[in-house]
């Protein structure tokens, strides 16, 4: 009997292994697919494709499915592998003069221990990592036995997998069916960032994609040009003051105020100049031309301000802090150079906003937001109350710099230690009146760097002069 029963027996252990490899194939490569790729290649697919397509719509149903076909696979193979490989390795036992009853229990235990294995790395691991290596592949292979072992065991399927919805409920999270397809912003930013690293997409591309997913988290402050740097005409002055002003900056669009920016009345831009006659520039006065301008919360996301920038009638908006007061513009200029990058005519200054100097040294415009500095030299600024890299070393410093100041800053890294972090050295090279218009960021690197640095430099030294000292003693023998 027992020479008919262990052949068969490992027959239907094989068999079942390969059973479980199929249920956790299921599992891994239907949670893996994307729905949109399991609806474009049904639609383009075969009858395989269209299996996946409806197992992929059941994805609850199927993983329960799958879970019930790996359990009664796995207790199947373990109700025969064990006895299998006790009688097996009982004989070997013997053979080295130990008693029945130690050998029966070594027997028992090792033949518990290797089926177990030979179901975990065969039946589990093998099969997972294929099915999140090759999710596609997997999925057409084993789809097929998957839909059918859930088809006939239904009832059964059906209560476990009541059973586990209903403890969910009680939790206060509604199942779901399918696995959410839809991916947040930052999590495409993310899926964007990592194919370029692995060079799946190209660098200008990926950086032009990112930056447009995060365009929405700005706001209307970030976004904006400064206060400090609009200029800006009285109501009363004329037209052809005005064409002296666009001659002399370059610029397009003026606000008209009365007085200051708090009390702007509205927007001219250079081209209504053309449609007067130029024996009226001199004597007309800009407050009769003047265009009314949105204004917006300071606050407001990138999308918004998009919005509103649109619908004006010159394409821009003023934005308006918390206390009411005028903080900037934002034009579509500002807006698209947030998307694509530094957007120049001929009008504007060839300065670039960070010039990198050396490996460690760059000079960066003051009004650079902190993580436009981050992007360009690594600087990663901690929180605080402040927008640009010019506000941080203002705070640091305490008080209206003068060119030549520096001050030591802490920068945050995510992927070093808290306790250790790297230092700069901020050093102002130009003010604009009472801003910081240029500043030089130098890279210090970590406190434990220089410490073991000059830990070396003293070990060195002392072993140099111990060899210097053992050279001159065999000279002075020697002589």
């Amino acid at each position: 009997m027992s020479v008919v029963f262990t052949p068969l027996a490992l027959v239907a252990f094989i068999v079942l292994t390969l059973g479980t490899a199929v249920f956790v194939a299921a599992e891994f490569s239907l949670t893996a697919l994307e729905r949109s790729t399991v609806d474009a290649n049904a639609r383009a697919g075969g009858r395989r494709d269209k299996m996946i397509q409806r197992a992929h719509r059941t994805l609850s149903f199927q993983l329960s499915g799958a879970q019930v076909g790996i359990s009664v696979t796995t207790l199947i193979t373990g109700y025969l592998a064990e006895p299998l490989i006790a009688r097996l390795l009982e004989p070997l036992f013997a053979s080295l003069a130990v008693t029945e009853r130690i050998s029966h229990g070594l027997a028992l235990g090792l033949s518990l221990l290797i089926a177990t294995s030979v179901s975990m790395v065969f039946g589990e691991l093998v099969a997972q990592y294929l099915a999140v290596a090759k999710p596609l592949e997997t999925a057409r292979a084993v789809a097929g036995p998957q839909v059918l072992f859930s088809a006939l065991f239904t009832p059964l399927i059906k209560m476990t997998n009541g059973t586990a919805n209903l403890i969910l409920r009680r939790l206060g999270i509604e199942p779901a069916e399918e696995l959410r397809s839809a991916r947040s912003p930052q999590e495409l930013a993310s899926l964007v960032r990592n194919s370029a690293r692995r060079g799946a997409m190209d660098p200008i591309t990926a950086t032009l994609v990112d930056r447009s997913l995060q365009f929405g988290s700005r706001t209307a402050e970030e976004l904006m040009t400064p206060r400090s740097k609009i200029e800006a005409l009285q109501a009363d002055q004329t037209v052809a003051e005005l064409t002296e002003l666009a001659m002399e900056t370059g610029y397009s669009r003026f606000p008209i105020v009365d007085g200051d920016l708090d009390e702007t009345i509205g927007l001219v831009h250079v081209k209504q100049v053309f449609t007067m006659p130029p024996a009226d520039r001199e004597r007309t006065a800009l407050a009769g031309l003047a265009v009314p301008v949105p204004r917006v919360p300071s606050t407001l996301d990138g999308d918004d301000v998009m919005a509103q920038v649109r619908a004006s009638p010159l394409q821009t908006v003023l934005v308006a802090d918390e206390y009411g007061g005028t903080a900037g513009m934002v034009t579509m200029e500002d807006l698209i150079e947030e998307i694509v990058g530094d957007v120049r005519d001929e009008h504007d200054d060839v300065t670039p906003d960070v010039l990198r100097i050396s490996r460690d040294r760059w000079r960066v415009s003051g009004l650079l937001r902190i993580d436009e500095v981050a992007a360009n030299t690594g600087f990663r600024g901690v929180e605080g109350e402040y927008e640009t890299i010019g506000g941080l070393v203002m705070q640091q410093l305490g008080h209206i710099p003068k060119p030549g100041e520096s001050v030591e800053l802490t920068a945050f890294d995510p992927d070093g230690p808290v306790d250790d972090p790297v230092h700069w050295l901020a050093t102002v090279v130009r003010m604009d009146g009472r801003r910081i218009d240029l500043l030089e960021l130098t890279n210090l690197g970590r406190r434990s760097d220089h410490e073991n640095g000059d830990e070396n430099g003293r070990a060195n030294g002392k072993r140099n002069g111990k060899a210097n000292a053992k050279r001159n003693g065999k000279g002075a023998d020697g002589g």
